[in-house]
């Protein structure tokens, strides 16, 4: 009897993506329909919305975990553009890192908007080979990313595999926290987080 055979981690640019929309849309509702996140359809359907926009971003960049035909997860990201956009949860990250620290870290750097695996293929080591792959090409190695505080789980993951907190959540505890991939420049700069 054959072992399962480990997913391949296959990196798409731009709209190339776009061929794998309801497995990856699959993929969202299997992560983030659950605990910590509990999103709803509506969330997944947003998601799916989005896709075609985001692909067509400046640096769009994905990487997909397959197995067979199976997606088992993915992680996206693009290049963030300045000016720094103001809609999402933008704001609170230039509120914590400050106006200089959001132009200078953030603007030009290769931002990680997703990353998503089944659960059946947690603990595996698979999230870590697809933010690798999704941040490998990243400019000057700067690369970043927002998470909530409501996922501890993820936040650990984060600071397991060499991501450095920028900021502190909200004095109430709520809210998002930047994080800056393991080679972005800005890390040694100044205390972190701040």
């Amino acid at each position: 009897m054959n072992a399962p055979s480990a997913p391949a981690v296959r990196v798409l640019s731009g709209v190339d993506v776009l061929a794998h929309a309801d497995a990856l849309r699959s993929v969202y509702v299997d992560a983030f329909c659950a605990p910590p996140w509990n999103e709803d359809e509506n969330k997944a359907a947003e998601f799916a919305e989005r896709l075609p926009h985001d692909a067509r971003r400046p640096g769009y960049t994905a990487a997909l975990a397959v197995t067979g035909r199976d997606v088992l997860g993915f992680a996206s990201g693009w290049t963030t553009l300045p000016p720094f956009p103001t809609d999402r949860c933008y704001p609170q990250a230039a509120a914590g890192l400050g106006a200089r620290r959001t132009e200078d870290w953030l603007c030009g750097a290769f931002e990680v908007d997703e990353l998503v695996v089944r659960p059946g293929a947690h603990g595996s080591g698979l999230a870590g080979e697809l933010l690798d792959a999704v941040t490998a090409g990243a400019p000057e190695g700067r690369s970043w990313l927002l998470t909530s505080v409501r996922a501890p789980r993820a936040m650990a993951f984060y600071h397991r595999q060499g991501w450095t907190q920028a900021t502190r959540p909200s004095p109430d505890g709520k809210g998002i926290v930047v994080f800056l991939g393991p080679r972005h420049p800005a890390r040694g700069r100044e205390p972190l987080p701040l």
